[in-house]
């Protein structure tokens, strides 16, 4: 009788994240393009489906409370991707770094990776993803008003970086 309850469960599960999954992937491979996404998404969902019973409708909905693995899952991607790499001979000279053309524009990509954690997390959940500012606060787990806050800054950032002067 357990494994009828526990197939229903994990039945139930599965069309409880179902929704979430594209939201996820996307994540997943903004905020660690050097992983295989689907293994972020699939340890984001073992991780929820352990903590399933932590989930508070009153605190986000299912989509949000997803995302928030899935950005701490890609967090930890990287991370151990920085320990895996090793520098060969850390006391030889360095190249220097190619002069930048001043009327090239820079990548956005490399931009959005000169922000702050926090302001990468709230760039690529609110345009990449699409959340409101009121899902990625709650993903983030803070106020619609520090999100707003971020987001300017970030901008600020990256208008700066990019060049564009333009208002």
């Amino acid at each position: 009788m357990e494994t009828v309850a526990a197939t229903v469960d994990a039945a139930e599960f599965a069309d409880w994240t179902r929704p979430s999954l594209l939201p996820m992937t996307r994540l997943a491979k903004r905020l660690a393009p050097h992983a295989d996404a689907d293994d972020i998404v699939q340890e984001a969902l073992a991780r929820a489906w352990a903590k399933r019973h932590q989930f508070a409708a009153d605190r986000g909905t299912p989509t949000t409370w997803l995302l928030a693995i899935v950005a701490d899952r890609a967090r930890s991607s990287r991370r151990s991707r920085i320990r895996r790499l090793r520098v060969v001979d850390d006391t030889a000279d360095l190249p220097d770094a190619p002069a930048r053309d001043a009327g090239v524009d820079v990548d956005l990509e490399r931009a959005i990776e000169s922000l702050t954690g926090r302001q990468q997390l709230a760039v690529q959940l609110h345009y990449f993803v699409g959340l409101t500012v009121d899902e990625t606060a709650a993903v983030m787990a803070c106020s619609p008003g520090t999100v707003k806050s971020t987001l300017y800054d970030a901008r600020t950032r990256l208008r700066a970086r990019l060049g564009d002067t333009d208002d």
